[in-house]
């Protein structure tokens, strides 16, 4: 870079014109501010996840027979989609061993489960409920809930009972909706 020469110099002094310097000894320093806490986000995050299985259930919809295989898709999924779903063709990126969990212990795990498979951009996870070899009647216990519960669950694109050698009747293939 080129130093200015004396005639700019003047020429400057000469259009700006007498200068009176500042004399101040103080700096004012503005303190940092805190980062702002998404407590809205945090109340709407908890609101959906209580709101996702806020829904009780009748007498009817609480039984499962054990060999009754589990498929349900939302409006507008494909066929080969259900196709590769219930092949067992899609990667499972998480899965949930609810064996022994109560439906009041259950319902949270499950919605916390969902909520964050979503968070975190999982396409496809796999939910272990058992078959209710061990429920008193030898009856599924989660089974049936699972079935209403991921119906009314938002995070849920489809979901279908898996292959014989990931668990069969007693497990689901969860395809998971994207949020983008």
């Amino acid at each position: 870079m080129t130093s200015p020469k004396d005639s700019d110099i003047e020429l400057f002094r000469a259009t700006v014109g007498p200068i009176k310097r500042i004399q101040n000894n103080r700096v004012l320093h503005q303190a940092k501010r805190p980062k702002p806490l998404p407590k809205q986000r945090w109340k709407d995050e908890q609101q959906v996840l209580e709101d996702m299985f806020s829904a009780e259930f009748g007498p009817e919809q609480t039984t499962a027979d054990t060999e009754d295989s589990l498929s349900y898709s939302r409006t507008g999924v494909q066929h080969s989609i259900m196709r590769k779903l219930r092949r067992g063709r899609f990667s499972i990126e998480a899965e949930l061993d609810m064996h022994g969990m109560t439906v009041a212990i259950a319902k949270p795990v499950l919605a916390e489960f969902l909520y964050q498979a979503q968070r975190m951009g999982k396409r496809c996870v796999k939910i272990i409920h058992g078959k209710g070899y061990r429920s008193p009647n030898q009856q599924p216990v989660l089974k049936s809930r699972i079935n209403n519960w991921l119906r009314r669950s938002n995070a849920v694109v489809a979901f279908n009972s898996a292959r014989q050698v990931d668990g069969g009747t007693g497990a689901v293939y969860v395809l998971i909706k994207q949020k983008y």
